[in-house]
């Protein structure tokens, strides 16, 4: 029997020739088009992107690692910056505040009634003055590429908590080396810190958009943080401030954080009350009004910076 032929070679290399010169055909996108996104201004006061911040929370979570490197990128001592500067600070407030002027640390060592209000302080001074030139700092990245300008704010509040959690901890060890044992008031940190938070975030969206507009307000800001700290009881009790002004002193939110700090570690002090819930009160009007006003101005930032 014969074994049945097939192409020979040559007819082979004809047919593979000719399906190469063939002309290609479009194969069906099986994916489908691909989605436009419109990008439109502002249209209320209240339309402010909480979704589409979270949508980028990628993207903060990245800007928030970039600051923390950027600020001990190429530092002798790198973090122990963090623990040394409210020591020292708190070491010359003793000295000064506690054996010159004789000032009455409510019941508790001097060191630690400083410390305990320095680093609250510290972590809002740090996240207000990041807050105000975070939009103009980052101008660059404002004019080529679009993201929600909320986060910019956002980030600076958040990268400060890392140097308050460090410090947070050398403030546990001095209370604890000086025997002081916190009790059930310790709960209460977490309110408190968010609270301290809020008042940055809250303050920071309002500097932050008025330097974009003014930039002298990049000027005004350390006289600004310097005026509040002294009207602040981070190198005196707050039992000093008369008793017809205790009213207008808890306007101050971050007084009775820093009160409420020191009451929380030590057991002494100003226990949360009424000045903590008018606070309170001022914080979420700062807040609501700041995110208002740095919605709007969100439109033409990048023209003015």
């Amino acid at each position: 029997m014969n074994a049945p032929s097939g192409p020979n070679p040559g007819e082979l290399i004809t047919q593979m020739t000719s399906v190469a010169q063939a002309p290609s055909v479009a194969t069906p996108d099986v994916v489908g088009p691909r989605p436009t996104i419109d990008i439109t201004p502002p249209v209320g006061w209240w339309a402010i992107p909480f979704r589409e911040v979270w949508d980028y929370r990628e993207l903060l979570y990245f800007f928030v690692w970039r600051d923390v490197k950027v600020r001990y990128k190429q530092t002798a001592i790198g973090v122990a910056w963090v623990v040394l500067q409210p020591l020292m600070t708190s070491a010359i407030f003793v000295l000064f505040f506690g054996r010159l002027a004789k000032l009455s640390p409510q019941g508790v060592p001097s060191l630690v009634f400083y410390f305990a209000g320095l680093v609250p302080w510290m972590y809002f001074a740090y996240s207000l003055n990041h807050a105000t030139n975070t939009v103009v700092d980052n101008q660059n990245l404002l004019t080529k590429v679009y993201f929600p300008r909320l986060i910019l704010p956002i980030t600076a509040v958040l990268s400060g908590l890392v140097d308050f959690a460090i410090g947070f901890l050398m403030m546990l060890g001095v209370t604890l080396g000086y025997r002081i044992r916190p009790g059930a008031s310790i709960l209460w940190l977490p309110a408190l810190l968010l609270l301290a938070v809020c008042t940055a975030f809250g303050v920071g969206l309002w500097t932050s958009a008025l330097n974009a507009l003014y930039r002298d307000v990049r000027a005004v800001m350390p006289f600004l943080v310097q005026f509040w700290m002294f009207a602040s009881p981070v190198a005196y009790p707050s039992t000093m401030v008369p008793a017809r002004w205790r009213w207008l002193y808890g306007l101050n939110p971050m007084a009775g954080v820093i009160d409420g700090f020191r009451w929380a570690l030590t057991g002494h002090g100003q226990p949360p009350g009424v000045p903590l819930l008018v606070s309170a009160v001022m914080v979420a009007i700062v807040l609501i009004t700041g995110l208002m006003f740095f919605y709007r101005m969100e439109g033409t930032v990048a023209d003015l910076v």
